[in-house]
């Protein structure tokens, strides 16, 4: 699969795992995608840190309002019924589990299912923004990533990187296929038909319980 290719296979499985009416929160990059990939019948409201409810799409090139943006700097519109507000209001929706669903990226997450999805030490970065808050505060938080990182594992057995928040993913969707945090460890429980279960455990370094109801990936 090319990068496209990639980006689309999670998007759309991810859509999956959202249901009609859900309040929703999805970080930047690779999540913003989802919504175009919403089954039939399936509407769900987006809420974004900087104090809006009710997301629409994308603006159209050149019809971008400068007053209208998402938590990460990118062009948003609003839909009918929408509500903005400050960002206190908007820290208390998460803080108080009034969001149902959280989908974000991440640099590493565990077995354990402790994610670092904020800083890589050296680099510049803008700061956490709510991702700590929404990890703990979303009532199901989905990351939705590539499984390796030019080659190497995201998915380990204890992240190196400085946590966003620990205990608290529930969900791994990768191209490669879907995986369960649970109790007891992480378990394979849809595997996509390009790969193999060999080549799954190959691409991860956390140890993998496959699931024995082990099941094509949806799409």
């Amino acid at each position: 699969m090319d990068k496209n290719q990639i980006r689309e296979t999670i998007a759309r499985r991810a859509a999956l795992e959202l249901h009609d009416g859900d309040v929703v929160n999805l970080g930047i990059g690779l999540p913003t995608m989802i919504p175009n990939f919403l089954p039939k019948g399936v509407h769900v409201t987006l809420q974004t840190e900087n104090g809006a409810m009710g997301m629409g799409p994308a603006p159209e090139e050149g019809k971008e309002d400068k007053e209208m943006i998402n938590a990460g700097g990118g062009y948003i519109t609003l839909l009918p019924g929408a509500s903005s507000f400050d960002s206190a209001t908007s820290f208390g929706i998460i803080r108080g589990g009034h969001v149902d669903a959280t989908i974000l990226g991440a640099f590493q997450v565990d077995e354990k299912g402790n994610l670092a999805n904020w800083i890589i030490p050296g680099r510049l970065t803008p700061g956490m923004g709510g991702a700590m808050d929404l990890i703990v505060g979303a009532k199901k938080v989905i990351l939705a990533m590539e499984h390796t990182q030019k080659g190497n594992p995201k998915i380990l057995k204890q992240c190196t990187l400085p946590l966003t928040a620990a205990g608290q993913v529930n969900l791994i969707i990768t191209e490669m296929g879907v995986i369960e945090v649970t109790p007891k460890g992480l378990v394979l429980t849809e595997i996509h038909p390009e790969f193999t279960v060999d080549q799954v455990i190959a691409a991860t370094e956390a140890h993998l319980t496959i699931s024995p109801n082990l099941k094509p990936m949806a799409q």
